[in-house]
Protein backbone atom coordinates (compact mmCIF):
# COMPACT_ATOMS: atom_id res chain seq x y z
CA UNK A 1 0.00 0.00 0.00
CA UNK A 2 2.81 2.45 0.43
CA UNK A 3 4.53 1.85 -2.83
CA UNK A 4 1.19 2.94 -4.17
CA UNK A 5 0.83 6.33 -1.90
CA UNK A 6 4.35 7.57 -3.69
CA UNK A 7 3.02 6.95 -7.14
CA UNK A 8 -0.04 8.67 -6.39
CA UNK A 9 1.91 11.77 -4.32
CA UNK A 10 4.54 11.53 -7.38
CA UNK A 11 1.80 12.15 -9.97
CA UNK A 12 -0.18 14.69 -7.66
CA UNK A 13 3.27 16.40 -7.75
CA UNK A 14 3.93 16.48 -11.58
CA UNK A 15 0.20 17.37 -11.53
CA UNK A 16 0.90 20.49 -9.91
CA UNK A 17 4.11 21.11 -11.87
CA UNK A 18 2.34 21.48 -14.60
CA UNK A 19 0.01 23.88 -13.47
CA UNK A 20 2.89 25.92 -11.87
CA UNK A 21 4.30 26.29 -15.47
CA UNK A 22 1.12 26.66 -17.12
CA UNK A 23 0.72 29.78 -14.80
CA UNK A 24 4.36 31.22 -15.82
CA UNK A 25 3.24 30.56 -19.67
CA UNK A 26 -0.06 32.52 -19.08
CA UNK A 27 2.07 35.41 -18.24
CA UNK A 28 4.44 35.13 -21.07
CA UNK A 29 2.20 34.67 -23.78
CA UNK A 30 1.05 37.20 -25.89
CA UNK A 31 -2.08 37.83 -26.46
CA UNK A 32 -5.66 35.88 -24.91
CA UNK A 33 -6.25 33.58 -27.61
CA UNK A 34 -2.87 32.32 -27.02
CA UNK A 35 -3.83 32.36 -22.98
CA UNK A 36 -6.33 30.43 -23.20
CA UNK A 37 -4.92 27.67 -25.04
CA UNK A 38 -2.04 26.96 -22.76
CA UNK A 39 -4.31 27.44 -19.55
CA UNK A 40 -6.79 25.17 -20.92
CA UNK A 41 -4.31 22.35 -22.30
CA UNK A 42 -2.21 22.74 -19.19
CA UNK A 43 -5.40 22.84 -16.87
CA UNK A 44 -6.72 20.07 -18.18
CA UNK A 45 -3.17 17.81 -18.18
CA UNK A 46 -2.57 19.13 -14.66
CA UNK A 47 -6.00 18.24 -13.21
CA UNK A 48 -6.17 14.86 -14.58
CA UNK A 49 -2.79 14.02 -13.01
CA UNK A 50 -3.59 15.34 -9.58
CA UNK A 51 -7.07 13.77 -10.08
CA UNK A 52 -5.17 10.08 -11.02
CA UNK A 53 -2.52 10.03 -8.20
CA UNK A 54 -5.18 10.92 -5.53
CA UNK A 55 -7.01 7.71 -6.88
CA UNK A 56 -4.17 5.97 -6.34
CA UNK A 57 -3.88 7.48 -3.29
CA UNK A 58 -7.68 6.87 -2.25
CA UNK A 59 -8.62 3.94 -4.25
CA UNK A 60 -12.08 4.10 -2.76
CA UNK A 61 -12.82 7.02 -4.55
CA UNK A 62 -11.92 6.07 -7.71
CA UNK A 63 -15.32 6.19 -9.44
CA UNK A 64 -15.67 9.86 -8.14
CA UNK A 65 -12.36 11.19 -9.72
CA UNK A 66 -12.88 9.36 -13.03
CA UNK A 67 -16.78 11.18 -12.81
CA UNK A 68 -14.68 14.46 -12.27
CA UNK A 69 -12.17 13.48 -15.35
CA UNK A 70 -14.84 12.88 -17.90
CA UNK A 71 -16.60 16.12 -16.69
CA UNK A 72 -12.72 18.02 -17.16
CA UNK A 73 -11.89 16.16 -20.15
CA UNK A 74 -15.66 17.37 -21.92
CA UNK A 75 -16.02 21.05 -20.30
CA UNK A 76 -12.26 22.23 -20.52
CA UNK A 77 -12.33 21.97 -24.07
CA UNK A 78 -16.05 23.59 -25.37
CA UNK A 79 -15.69 26.18 -22.72
CA UNK A 80 -11.98 27.93 -23.94
CA UNK A 81 -13.29 27.52 -27.55
CA UNK A 82 -16.75 29.50 -26.52
CA UNK A 83 -13.74 31.93 -24.80
CA UNK A 84 -11.76 32.35 -27.88
CA UNK A 85 -14.57 32.75 -30.15
CA UNK A 86 -16.62 35.38 -27.95
CA UNK A 87 -13.07 37.25 -27.58
CA UNK A 88 -12.24 37.32 -31.46
CA UNK A 89 -16.21 38.93 -32.30
CA UNK A 90 -15.82 41.77 -29.64
CA UNK A 91 -12.54 42.52 -31.56
CA UNK A 92 -9.87 41.64 -28.81
CA UNK A 93 -6.87 42.08 -31.27
CA UNK A 94 -4.50 39.21 -32.11
CA UNK A 95 -0.94 39.39 -31.58
CA UNK A 96 1.36 40.80 -33.99
CA UNK A 97 3.55 37.70 -34.54
CA UNK A 98 -0.28 36.20 -36.18
CA UNK A 99 0.63 35.15 -39.16
CA UNK A 100 -3.12 33.56 -40.34
CA UNK A 101 -6.48 34.33 -39.54
CA UNK A 102 -8.73 31.29 -40.38
CA UNK A 103 -11.93 32.35 -38.56
CA UNK A 104 -11.88 35.81 -41.05
CA UNK A 105 -11.13 34.13 -43.84
CA UNK A 106 -14.11 31.89 -42.82
CA UNK A 107 -16.48 34.25 -41.38
CA UNK A 108 -16.02 36.96 -44.70
CA UNK A 109 -15.89 34.51 -47.48
CA UNK A 110 -12.34 35.31 -48.43
CA UNK A 111 -10.22 32.25 -49.32
CA UNK A 112 -7.08 31.62 -45.62
CA UNK A 113 -3.86 32.80 -46.43
CA UNK A 114 -1.49 30.58 -47.03
CA UNK A 115 0.37 29.44 -44.11
CA UNK A 116 3.92 30.68 -43.81
CA UNK A 117 6.03 27.25 -43.75
CA UNK A 118 9.25 28.62 -43.19
CA UNK A 119 8.66 28.86 -39.25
Amino acid sequence: MENLEIIGSIIVLLGSVILLIASIGLLRMPDVYNRIQVGTKASTLGTILILAGIALVMPGWWTKLLILVVFILMTNPVSSHVIARAAYFIKIPLAKQTVVDKLNAKTSGKKPEKENSNN
